[in-house]
């Protein structure tokens, strides 16, 4: 059901062993054989490549892997369910403009219930390209950052943060809703129930101390003991390798989740 893989780290630097591990969970080591898609952060912009098409035998992730040089990055291989469709516009990660910012979203799980309740929201920020039940759910993150934004300080603060999770507590009552966002300089990591992060380590070399980097993944992608589950409904948020705020949510079980959703506007 899909994988994840994102890093966070003070300065740009290559992860080639841990980017090569990672495709292989894309119809090689793993069955997410469905797409595959790689952002970076390149001078302050993202980049962002991806085919609908298995990772473990793309030549372009290969190459992507071996030469992206960056401090954030966000990574995807697909298992397709909601829609069973191989397309462009079905693969992550999605990329959007909100607030000023370019916005990268990938997401683990399956939340059906959010694609009617988007389709109906009528001042959406944001319309999906594709089918997914991800990417509505993406624009339903992104209406509730929006909102937070026209009240707050340029969304200064922890307080959209907060905005965030509340959401994301939400989409999971209806699913299962595992996610990576970032808006640049963030990296906010939401484990309903499957993610895996490392602790804060500073990278070999000579300037260690000046370069914290940590690792998020569906699963880990080492055999280092470094890696930690999220506790269930964790919203952890990381810039520049170092957690700078943390979430707890209490999404409740699926099951007769209607009526736990605002009306649409």
């Amino acid at each position: 059901m899909c994988e994840l893989f994102g890093f966070s780290s003070a300065r740009p630097v290559r992860a080639p062993t841990v980017l090569a591990r990672f495709r292989l969970r894309g119809g090689g080591s793993a069955d997410n054989p469905d797409g595959w898609g790689l952002a970076y952060l390149d001078s302050g912009r993202f980049r962002l490549y991806k085919e609908p098409a298995a990772g473990a035998s793309s030549a372009l992730f290969a190459k992507l892997g071996k030469s992206v040089r960056s401090e954030l990055i966000l990574a995807h291989v697909r298992k397709a369910r909601y829609p069973r469709v191989n397309t462009f516009a079905n693969t992550h990660p999605f990329l959007e403009s909100c607030c000023g910012k370019e916005w990268v979203f990938a997401h683990n799980g399956l939340v059906p219930e959010i694609v009617a309740l988007e389709r109906a929201n009528r001042s959406a920020v944001c319309r999906p390209a594709g089918d997914t039940d991800s990417e509505h759910a993406f624009c339903r993150l992104l209406d509730e950052i929006a909102r937070h934004f026209e009240t707050a300080s340029a969304g200064e603060g922890r307080g959209w943060f907060e905005a965030v999770a509340g959401v994301s507590e939400l989409i999971a009552s209806s699913g299962k809703f595992n996610f990576l966002l970032s808006d640049g300089a963030n990296l906010i990591a939401y484990g309903h129930d499957r993610l895996h992060y490392t602790a804060p380590r500073p990278h070999d070399g000579p300037a260690a101390a000046d370069n914290v980097q940590v690792m998020i993944a569906t699963e880990p992608l080492t055999d280092e003991d470094s890696w930690r589950a999220f506790a269930p409904g964790e919203l952890r948020i990381y810039r520049s390798g170092q957690l700078v705020a943390q979430v707890k949510t209490r999404p409740r079980a699926a099951a007769g989740s209607g009526g736990v959703w605002p009306a649409a506007r």
